[in-house]
C-alpha cells in the first residue's frame, strides 16, 4: 500500500507545480503528518521533491523532473482503459481528444500491460445515462467547460425547478460535475456553496474579476458537502403505500431516492387483489403535493396515509375529473 501511495503522490505532483499537503492527505485517506513522511520516503530515494511551509505552502517536485508510467500493474492498466460513454466527453467537446489520449496511452503502456488494457476497452462499457431519460439541454456546457477553465468569475443566468423567471448570479466556480447524466456547475455564490444544473443555464458570460474560491478548498472536496447536504436533507412526508407485486421494480425505478423499500407481504392480496399480491412499502416526499407522482400508477398503488397526501390526491383526480368531463348533449 505504501509503494501505490508513493507512486500515486509522485504522480499528482507531476501534474501541478504545487499541491497542498491537505489535499493529497484527502486524497489518499490518510493523515497530513503521513503525507510528510510519505515526502520524505521519496526525497531519501532520490526523488527531487520537497514540501514548502506556510499558508500558501504545500509539496512540489523540482522543476523538470518527471517519471514514465512502467510502474503500472496490471490491473491499473486496465482500469485506464474501462471507458464511460462517450456523452460525458461529447458534452465537453472532447470526444476526439479521448480517442486520441487513449491511443496515445496505449503506445506509452508497458508491452506485457497492452493486450488486458485493450481487451478492458473492448469488453466494457459504462453509460452514466438513465434509461429513457430525453434530450437535456446540453449545448452550453462545452461553453461552460471553457469558461471553468479560465479562473475568472462567472455571472450566469439561471431558472429555479418550476420557475419561468430567470435569475442572475455572480458566482466563483470550482468545475463541472456529471451525475447520472446530468450536469452541474458546482460554484460559490456570495461565499457559500451552490448547485446549478447546466440545462437550467441560460446563458454564461467570463467576467473581468478573478475568481474567489475559499481557502483550501477543491472541486472533489465541495462537491462532497454539497452531495452530503442533498442526501441529508429533511426526508419530508412520510408515505405508505400497497404496490401489486408485479409493478414493483417499476415504481422503485419511477420513484427513485423517494421510494424506501417495501414493508412486508400482503398474504391474503386485499379484498381487492384478487389472486394478486400486495407489498407495503414506504416513500417520502418533500412536500404534499409531491405525492400526485403516484397518480401514474392508476390502481396498482393505493396509498394509505397520511391523511394530507389522501388529500391531494383527491384533489388532484377532482381537478382531472372536472377537466376531462364529457360535455353535455
Amino acid at each position: 500500500m505504501k509503494f501505490d501511495r508513493l507512486l500515486s503522490i509522485l504522480l499528482l505532483l507531476q501534474q501541478r507545480d504545487l499541491v497542498p499537503a491537505t489535499e493529497l492527505a484527502e486524497r489518499l485517506e490518510v493523515s497530513v503528518r503521513t503525507v510528510y513522511r510519505d515526502v520524505e520516503a521519496l526525497s531519501a530515494a532520490g526523488v527531487p521533491v520537497y514540501a514548502e511551509r506556510g499558508k500558501y505552502g504545500g509539496i512540489r517536485l523540482l522543476s523538470g523532473f518527471r517519471t514514465d508510467m512502467t510502474g503500472l500493474t496490471t490491473d491499473e492498466a486496465r482500469a485506464l482503459f474501462v471507458l464511460v460513454g462517450e456523452s460525458a466527453h461529447s458534452a465537453l467537446g472532447l470526444d476526439r481528444a479521448l480517442g486520441s489520449a487513449l491511443r496515445k496511452m496505449m503506445a506509452a503502456l508497458p508491452a506485457p500491460h497492452r493486450p488486458a488494457a485493450e481487451l478492458s476497452s473492448r469488453r466494457i462499457l459504462i453509460d452514466p445515462e438513465r434509461w429513457l431519460a430525453g434530450p437535456r439541454g446540453e449545448a452550453g456546457v462545452e461553453a461552460l467547460h471553457t469558461a471553468v477553465l479560465s479562473d475568472q468569475r462567472l455571472r450566469i443566468g439561471y431558472r429555479h425547478s418550476g420557475s419561468t423567471a430567470q435569475n442572475s448570479y455572480t458566482v466563483d466556480p470550482y468545475g463541472l460535475v456529471s451525475k447520472a447524466g446530468t450536469w452541474y456547475l458546482v460554484a460559490d455564490h456570495e461565499g457559500r456553496p451552490r448547485l446549478f444544473r447546466t440545462d437550467r443555464i441560460s446563458d454564461a458570460a467570463v467576467t473581468a474579476e478573478p475568481v474567489r474560491r475559499r481557502d483550501g478548498m477543491e472541486l472533489t472536496r465541495v462537491w462532497k458537502e454539497l452531495r452530503r447536504e442533498v442526501e441529508d436533507r429533511s426526508t419530508g412526508m412520510r408515505v405508505v403505500v400497497r404496490v401489486r407485486r408485479h409493478r414493483l421494480d417499476m415504481v422503485r425505478r419511477i420513484t427513485g431516492a423517494n421510494f424506501r423499500g417495501p414493508e412486508a407481504v400482503d398474504p391474503d392480496g386485499g379484498a381487492d387483489a384478487g389472486a394478486e399480491e400486495w407489498l407495503t412499502a414506504e416513500l417520502t416526499y418533500p412536500v404534499p403535493a409531491a405525492v400526485c407522482q403516484l397518480l401514474q400508477f392508476g390502481t396498482d398503488v393505493e396509498v394509505l396515509g397520511p391523511p394530507e397526501a389522501l388529500r391531494e390526491l383527491s384533489r388532484a383526480v377532482a381537478d382531472l375529473s372536472s377537466l376531462y368531463r364529457p360535455c353535455a348533449v
